[in-house]
């Protein structure tokens, strides 16, 4: 299968990129980015990109399914809108074109309590991404919500890590669905969904991920 990965040089994508270009049953992987990719193998191909303005029916896009595990937090971005744009309209510009070139299967790295409803400007902005996916037509779409993720960013969250230290050490006698989710199981829910796609709609949950 070729397949199409966002968000390569993030925690989670990263893992889905190597478990990617590890298996036999992935032929190549496309993964788009803003810079170059410091990573080099036969299988991958690494469009330079400008996010905001994407080709119309570039060769590349012709992949069988797509991975997303672009995001960010709003600390980040800068601003809400910043937010919004980055972890909603890029997926949402990359699902169009990946689907309009042949693709029938999207995997989302979304977040637990994602609602396009909800209160919360973080849980909302991933809830209408969900939304919006699922409205486009993909044979098989899945979305992993993860609570918090497990494993070593090369940008600094101190709440995040605050949050680790004490999951980490209560995480044996927590319920399942609020232990640390380790980003390598997520990305092996996504390249799972991404690689053996089944027809419909699929949600895997923090639960499903804990460590």
């Amino acid at each position: 299968m070729r397949v199409m990965l966002l968000g390569a040089t993030g925690l989670v994508g990263g893992h889905a990129l190597s478990q990617l270009l590890a298996d036999p049953r992935c032929g190549a992987v496309v993964a788009p980015s803003r810079r170059p990719l410091a990573a080099s193998h036969g299988k991958l191909h690494n469009p330079v990109l400008d996010f905001s303005r994407l080709p119309d029916a570039p060769d590349w896009a012709r992949v069988d399914a797509v991975i997303c595990a672009l995001g960010s937090t709003i600390a980040q971005a800068g601003s809400r809108e910043a937010f919004h744009r980055i972890d909603h309209d890029y997926p949402l510009a990359f699902a169009r074109l990946a689907l309009a070139q042949g693709a029938q299967t999207f995997a989302l790295n979304s977040a637990a309590g994602a609602n396009p409803r909800s209160s919360i400007f973080y849980s909302r902005v991933k809830g209408e991404l969900e939304r919006d996916l699922r409205a486009l037509g993909f044979a098989s779409v899945t979305m992993v919500r993860p609570g918090l993720i497990g494993g070593h960013r090369s940008e600094v969250r101190r709440g995040e890590r605050l949050a680790l230290s004490v999951l980490g050490v209560l995480g044996p006698v927590l319920p399942r669905g609020w232990r640390i989710n380790p980003a390598p199981v997520i990305a092996a829910a996504l390249v799972g969904a991404a690689l053996a796609p089944q027809p419909g709609e699929f949600v895997v949950s923090s639960r499903a991920l804990a460590g």
